[in-house]
């Protein structure tokens, strides 16, 4: 496994041990967010990000000069699952070891991950609109509302906030079309 180095760009991914549910119910979802604000946030950029049942994807840049990035990956993971754990009566593992992560070295990947995290929802058939989905950057990216997400950097990879939309609804079109195809004879 590639080791996660500073100053570059991620996409980091993981999913539950045997591929189970990861997040039971809503609060999950917040408490993962909150303990990614507490453990990822001070050292890393975080540009999007969607959580699913059994997995989830992070887009975000390590920051330079930190010394162990990966253990505050370690830190995020143990926090969640003893809490789930203690929950839910429950014991073992809840991720997959060792999360996934790819090193992002050109902006053309960037975009198309960007594209890829947010319709995550769509792909699996947990909604059929990617833009209302609870558990998504998506949301946070169109909102003028704080928030700690990289929303201009991420914004300007697409040049605007409109064609950030435009764009997006764009693959999604590609994506049913693709899905249609499948079920024509």
């Amino acid at each position: 496994m590639e080791k996660i180095e500073e100053g570059h760009y991620y996409h980091i991914y993981n999913r539950g041990n045997n591929r189970d549910i990861i997040f039971f119910e809503h609060d999950n979802y917040m408490y993962f967010l909150k303990l990614l604000q507490k453990h990822i946030e001070p050292n890393c950029s975080i540009f999007c990000y969607c959580l699913l049942p059994n997995h989830f994807h992070l887009l975000l840049r390590v920051n330079d000069n930190l010394s162990n990035p990966s253990q505050q990956f370690s830190n995020l993971f143990n926090a969640y699952t003893k809490a789930m754990n203690l929950k839910y009566k429950r014991t073992g593992s809840i991720f997959q070891k060792p999360f996934k992560r790819i090193k992002i070295l050109k902006e053309e990947y960037l975009k198309a991950l960007v594209l890829y995290i947010h319709l995550n929802p769509e792909h699996h058939d947990l909604s059929n609109d990617f833009s209302k989905y609870s558990y998504s950057s998506y949301k946070s990216l169109l909102s003028n509302l704080p928030t700690k997400i990289k929303r201009d950097e991420v914004i300007s990879w697409f040049e605007d906030l409109e064609n950030f939309k435009h764009v997006h609804l764009r693959r999604k079109m590609m994506m049913d079309n693709e899905m249609e195809n499948l079920y024509i004879e």
